[in-house]
């Protein structure tokens, strides 16, 4: 990152902020890549600026990546407003992928990302003023204060958009059961009911109310080859356009909770991160995208 003692210094504190400042563009952005070029282009400001005068570095980075990210937000949702991008609504957040664990599970689960694929979701239907409020103060104790002058709001006006966001991530955040155990039993029964080709087994895991979304990037002409499908018969008969992919798919740890993983050749063509509640499957979020999906890291998953 530098080359003078002094250069070096600076590059050195930063390095102690990382993982704090990729949790915060993870969860405002929803994509490893993104977040990396975020936390990034935090560093290129922070060393223009330099540290003189900073009281608080790791408060001064916080909102420098959350401005970032904010810049970041509206040119996509500019994207998003074309025509030939409609269906978006649909998107899958990049997922974190572990092993599932050998020893204890719930240390496991406490030492990923303790983020959920279906937060993600929600926090993506929000605004990007409305996200970056909730996410700085409700998630990482950022003051009012500090989060309106990126805003161009005063502390008041950004406390209602903060509370605004809450409402809607209280209200559209579905339930979900957080024992580890029940999650894999409900998981190895859809992926056995899925390989087996057994359309009334997987309707017997499946909640009455459950909700299908698949994101498989967009396709050449710009469109989104996505798709959300709700209900139990919708889900499973959708379910089973994907069991060519059963044999090859593997139990993983998706953002701290079970899910699968299916893996060719070395290689990720789908990823889904699974809600539980009551021993049914209530929520699947496939990423499909062949682009995103080959940026994943899954050398360290089990085969």
């Amino acid at each position: 990152m530098a080359g003078k003692p002094g250069d070096q210094r600076l590059a050195e504190r930063f390095e102690e902020h990382r993982g704090q400042l990729k949790a915060v563009a993870y969860r405002m952005l929803g994509s490893l890549t993104e977040a990396e070029d975020a936390v990034q282009e935090s560093w290129l400001r922070l060393d223009r600026a330099g540290a003189d005068g900073i009281d608080n570095l790791g408060a001064w980075l916080t909102t420098v990546t959350g401005r970032v990210c904010l810049d970041m937000l509206r040119s996509r949702t500019a994207r998003r407003e074309e025509p030939m991008t409609e269906g978006f609504d649909t998107f899958v957040p990049d997922p974190v992928l572990r092993a599932l664990p050998q020893g204890d599970p719930e240390e496991e689960a406490l030492r990923t990302d303790s983020v959920g694929v279906a937060l993600l979701v929600v926090l993506e239907t929000l605004e990007p003023a409305e996200r970056l409020a909730f996410v700085l103060h409700d998630m990482f104790a950022v003051p009012f204060d500090d989060i309106a002058p990126v805003l161009e709001r005063s502390p008041a006006a950004t406390r209602q958009l903060a509370s605004r966001a809450r409402r809607r991530v209280r209200d559209a955040t579905p339930a979900a059961d957080p024992d580890l155990g029940r999650q894999r039993r409900a998981v190895e029964a859809f992926l056995a009911a899925s390989r087996a080709g057994d359309f009334d087994a997987l309707l017997s895991v499946l909640h009455p109310d459950v909700v299908l979304r698949a994101d498989a990037g967009a396709l050449a002409s710009g469109a989104a080859a996505s798709k959300v499908l709700r209900g139990a018969r919708t889900v499973a008969t959708g379910a089973f356009h994907f069991r060519h992919l059963a044999g090859f798919t593997r139990l993983v740890l998706v953002n701290g909770t079970v899910g699968t993983a299916a893996v060719v050749e070395g290689r990720p063509r789908s990823v889904t991160c699974v809600t539980v509640v009551d021993g049914l499957i209530t929520g699947l979020y496939i990423l499909a995208d062949p682009d995103r999906l080959a940026r994943l890291d899954v050398s360290g998953l089990q085969a």
